[in-house]
């Protein structure tokens, strides 16, 4: 059989789309050969994508397969790495934390910050947008909102994109062993000093039966929500606005409408969504996708990114059109695992934009801001900076 290398594609990670179209031609899943992996099944169809993620034989918990070694790490027993019944426990201790009225109280402080944002960075006339609000604003609303307004956020940030996006130098080093370490050190603070906050919450929650989080699951769970919290919601924004920018129509559209914009954000999650591909998963038993039937114990990544470009599910998927109605976009995932936190990142983009777009009305590109920097590996799509003027 042959193995597509995607190492060997150097513009894929720069516009995977084209490659993603091709791949979709000749059928909806594929065997590629990755940093990580030799051989991996890549979903590339947008009805199989849908179907793999809700489909119980595809695992997340590779403690439970018997083809890999699972990481000794609190941070691998985050429920997004889970099955049921360990991740159903783990979402519906959380939940009863991570409600809609607790999301919907932080709306005027989202509004906040990000004016506070908007008014250090619009004097200047030009910035990197990345570093001036698309990364500030869910770092502090994630942070708040789990008591711990005194992170350092650049180590913090640091340890993040060494895990979630790592450079070579980065892998080489040991950033989930950092991270953890620096996790445990910050729920041992909160254990001696609780406030009410989600963090401490969750250390004190427990269900009808009286079951809490142990001291390795709120570590996991302090991961998730702290890096899912941010690093999704930084290319959300700036994902969206590269949008805006490349399609002067559509962002002449959208300023003359502003009640589109709500619409807008979920075309830009569909258009191009924060997050590539979904976590990797794993076959417990032989399972046919499409044609192709995938062996028992092999990874399978589903590329979220080309299931939202898929041309049997939406009409004309490569333009960019923000009257398009995209429900059922695949950029927060489906299933067991949809994303706990796409409400408030649904707040935070619309918030950020909408201001953005009202306090800025000349913004462009900065044509002296080089060439993108995208960031690496098939998770995130993104970029390290993104400079604009108005």
């Amino acid at each position: 059989m042959d193995v597509l290398d995607l190492r060997n594609l150097p513009d894929f990670t720069a516009d995977p789309y084209a490659y993603y179209a091709r791949l979709r031609a000749e059928g909806p899943v594929h065997a590629v050969r990755t940093e990580g992996f030799e051989r991996i099944w890549l979903v590339v169809g947008y009805e199989e994508a849908r179907s793999v993620l809700a489909d119980p034989r595809f695992g997340k918990d590779w403690r439970t397969s018997g083809r890999w070694v699972a990481p000794e790490n609190p941070i691998s027993a985050n429920m997004l790495e889970l099955d049921a019944p360990h991740h159903t426990r783990l979402r519906r201790l959380v939940v009863r934390e991570f409600t809609a009225r607790r999301i919907e109280e932080l709306r005027p402080r989202v509004a906040r910050v990000t004016d506070e944002l908007l008014d250090a960075m619009v004097p200047a006339g030009s910035a990197d947008l990345v570093d001036a609000l698309a990364f500030p604003l869910p770092m502090t609303v994630i942070c708040e909102l789990l008591g711990v307004p005194d992170l350092d956020r650049d180590t913090f940030r640091t340890l993040s994109n060494g895990i979630v996006t790592p450079t070579p130098q980065q892998r080489a080093g040991d950033p989930v062993g950092a991270m953890s370490a620096y996790l445990v050190e910050l729920i041992d603070a909160k254990r001696r000093t609780p406030g009410d906050d989600l963090l401490s919450a969750l250390i004190r929650t427990r269900d009808e039966g009286g079951d809490g989080l142990s001291g390795d699951e709120l570590v996991g769970m302090a991961f998730l929500l702290l890096v899912a919290g941010h690093e999704t919601t930084v290319n959300l924004i700036s994902n969206g606005v590269r949008a805006l920018l490349d399609h002067p129509r559509q962002l002449a559209l959208l300023r003359a409408d502003p009640g589109l914009l709500d619409g807008a954000v979920e075309e830009m999650l569909r258009y191009d969504g924060p997050v590539e591909t979904a976590t990797f998963r794993f076959t417990r038993e032989p399972v046919r996708v499409g044609s192709t039937l995938v062996p028992r114990d092999e990874p399978v990544l589903v590329a979220l990114a080309s299931g939202d470009r898929d041309p049997e599910r939406f009409p004309a998927p490569d333009v960019f059109d923000i009257r398009r109605a995209p429900q059922g976009h695949l950029a927060f995932g489906h299933g067991a695992h949809y994303c706990l936190g796409a409400p408030l990142a649904r707040m935070e983009a619309r918030i950020a934009i909408g201001a953005l777009l009202e306090r800025c009305p000349r913004l462009a590109r900065d044509p002296d801001g080089g060439e993108p920097e995208w960031l690496p590996g098939l998770l995130m799509r993104g970029v390290r900076r993104l400079p604009v003027r108005w």
